[in-house]
């Protein structure tokens, strides 16, 4: 999983997106993400010092290729008004659903 800055993990995203166009799919996750690179202890031993600050860990991933990216709390707004403008640019291929007829009662 390669770990990019938000400018360019937007970009990658238009990438795959581009490339998921014709057959496949991007899946997409979202995770509070408190910036541990380390498992909690064992009870008895001290414990890893707390966050200052909660961040969020996104990650997208098309076939075999999967990135990677960390949003700070302060960048959030930034980075979320980027990525809905991806989605709307990119999200055209979805299929029509067909709605089922509604059934008259004969009374």
């Amino acid at each position: 999983m390669v770990l990019l800055e938000n400018d360019s993990f937007l970009s990658e995203l238009t990438k795959l997106f581009q490339k998921a166009r014709l057959n496949g799919s991007v899946t997409m996750t979202f995770k509070r993400y408190d910036g541990r690179t380390r498992p909690t202890p064992r009870p008895g031993k001290p414990p890893l010092p707390e966050p200052q600050e909660h961040m969020c860990l996104v990650r997208a991933k098309f076939r075999s290729s999967k990135i990677a990216t960390v949003i700070h709390q302060k960048d959030v707004n930034k980075f979320q008004v980027a990525y809905s403008s991806l989605l709307k640019g990119n999200i055209d291929g979805l299929k029509k659903l067909k709605k089922p007829k509604a059934k008259t009662k004969a009374e």
